[in-house]
């Protein structure tokens, strides 16, 4: 069976289209220095990073290394990918296929959106998406640099992050009237990109402090404006924190007329349907200019204080409708809520189908109208919110029906399950970036202690060890019995000899059978038939002796083979991943 290409979010068709539209050059200034050999004169390299790579493929030798640039010429803002050439991670790769992947000058001003993706485990990437609607292949930082990246692009463009999905950062959008008012600032370093180019400001510094700084500063234009003084030339010296300074108290008062105008006309509207009293029509609805100030700490005369319009009572709402009572533990969302929450009714529908076809022979779970049942997809519904990225998927119900068997108590079994996720959690990704990590680590272990069972696989175009999907994603819920799989976990949660020991419970399994795989010549689907009929006949102390035997057998080479970050291993905080609440984009 051949292997298919895996593409993230876009084909090379989609890429190449995209490579007609982000194909524009730089502009290059009059006269001026070149901040880098490569580059344009009077342009100026404002990120740099090594090491940035693409995923044609699946597989990992095919991967595309290069080096990611985004370059400022005058108001302008461009991003360049280019791959790197004679290294050997990218020594298969042709002049075709390096000018197809090649990014070259994009303008942010053809950009629509950049896509952040922080994955529970592996690297973060990027997904650039224009205008057009076509997307760039996605970009993964091997060495860190998101952040950064999305922190320069906002020192120079105007950029947003959408309301509708935090990771999601958009350029040029002016449909908000708020967003409007703040690109019509013009404030140095966050100008619109949608504004007319203008010419760069000349920043006038001494050549011993660009040395001694190591950097070039690009000039367009060589004349300098210098004043007399005192019966003395002086340099004129551009104070770039001045400036920003200056703008931002005379700009920002745009911001205070735009907010004090539009609540004024809100009151106005409100008045206008009768739900306030009349005020004075001397006294304008906001004109508190010449109320005292409630900060002074002496008040040696108190003025009388004029009636407040927005009083009401306690137990009504500015509409007039009276307070609901709060919500019973028995309410959750209301029927009619649910109406309007595409969602809610979609998770709710797949978890109900999946609970009631959840372990419905134990007693504790059969019957009609079972509380255990209805414990099993209360759980199931309060974890698709509370990690509402991850939401529901199909199998989840059998990672969390032996936690609720045990604890019998729905706190306290939920809190288990979130505990669980942070470590399974990646098996359930949209990408399959965990499930991928753990079959490739998988295929390397097998190669490691039995090579002529991976060239086997290998021939039969099986090396992608998807009939093993089962058996990594659920934990062997399915192969074994009840009780024997709570043993099993029990002992994999340990971690005595390794954290990813499920991996040699899997080689372990393939080693007994290696005999009848090879000597029946079964290919992809027959042995995908085979392994799923191995359920309920797995020995598992003989399976637990053998995994465990060659765990130590391995050694330190075994653990080399897993990539880190393999699930279940808990992320490791390298700068890659940040709490949303303390980023600054």
């Amino acid at each position: 069976m051949q292997e298919a290409e895996l593409h993230d979010l876009s084909d090379d068709a989609d890429y190449a289209a995209s490579q007609q539209q982000g194909s524009a050059s730089m502009t290059r200034c009059d006269s001026g220095k070149r901040s880098s050999s490569s580059e344009p004169e009077g342009a100026e390299i404002v990120y740099l990073k090594d090491n940035v790579t693409i995923h044609p493929t699946q597989f990992p030798s095919e991967r595309i290394s290069g080096r990611l640039k985004l370059i400022k010429q005058g108001s302008s803002l461009f991003m360049t990918w280019i791959p790197y050439k004679g290294q050997s991670t990218n020594a298969k790769l042709s002049e075709k296929d390096r000018n197809l992947y090649t990014i070259r000058a994009v303008p942010f001003t053809d950009v629509r959106s950049i896509r952040r993706h922080t994955p529970a485990l592996g690297w973060q990437y990027i997904i650039v998406v224009l205008s057009s609607g076509l997307a760039f292949p996605p970009l993964y930082f091997y060495n860190g640099g998101v952040r950064e990246f999305l922190t320069t692009v906002k020192q120079h463009v105007f950029l947003v992050r959408s309301a509708e999905d935090a990771n999601v950062f958009l350029m040029n959008d002016f449909q908000n009237p708020l967003q409007r008012i703040l690109s019509s600032l013009e404030l140095p370093r966050a100008v619109s990109i949608a504004s007319t180019p203008s010419t760069p400001v000349s920043v006038g510094e001494s050549a011993s402090h660009e040395k001694e700084e190591g950097m070039d500063v690009g000039v367009c234009d060589g004349s300098a404006s210098i004043p007399h003084y005192n019966g003395r030339r002086r340099q004129k010296i551009h104070d770039p924190a001045r400036d920003i300074s200056i703008q931002v108290l005379e700009k920002f008062s745009l911001v205070t007329k735009f907010a004090r105008e539009t609540t004024s006309q809100l009151f106005r509207e409100t008045h206008s349907n009768g739900h306030f009293e009349r005020r004075n029509s001397n006294q304008s609805a906001l004109d508190y200019s010449h109320k005292p100030s409630d900060d002074t700490e002496e008040v040696p005369v108190q003025s009388p204080v004029t009636p407040d319009p927005l009083k009401f009572d306690k137990l009504s709402l500015v509409w007039g409708k009276p307070r609901q009572p709060p919500l019973g533990l028995e309410e959750s969302i209301s029927p009619q809520q649910a109406k309007r929450f595409t969602k809610f009714r979609e998770r709710k529908g797949l978890i109900e189908k999946d609970v009631v076809r959840t372990d419905r022979l134990l007693s504790f779970y059969d019957g009609d109208d079972n509380p255990n049942v209805n414990l099993l997809r209360d759980i199931l519904l309060t974890y698709s919110f509370y990690n509402f990225d991850l939401g529901y998927c199909q199998g989840m119900s059998d990672l969390l029906s032996p936690i609720l068997f045990v604890m019998e108590d729905e706190s306290e079994s939920f809190w288990c399950f979130v505990a669980l996720m942070e470590r399974l959690g990646p098996n359930f990704n949209r990408d399959q970036n965990g499930m991928h990590s753990q079959l490739f680590a998988l295929s390397k272990l097998v190669e490691l202690v039995d090579s002529p069972l991976h060239n086997y696989f290998k021939q039969n175009d099986c090396l992608n060890y998807f009939f093993c999907f089962r058996w990594i994603l659920i934990q062997f819920k399915r192969e074994l019995e009840y009780e024997k799989t709570m043993r099993l976990w029990e002992v994999l949660w340990t971690h005595y000899l390794s954290e990813h020991l499920h991996l040699y419970v899997c080689v372990a399994i393939l080693k007994h059978y290696r005999g009848k795989i090879m000597g029946e010549q079964m290919d992809f689907d027959t042995l995908l038939k085979f392994i799923n009929e191995l359920s309920g006949r797995i020995d598992l102390d003989a399976t637990l002796r053998d995994a465990e035997a060659l765990c130590l057998c391995a050694g330190e080479n075994g653990a080399a083979r897993i990539p880190p970050g393999t699930p279940p291993s808990l992320p490791v905080d390298n700068g890659l991943f940040y709490s949303q609440q303390d980023e600054v984009l």
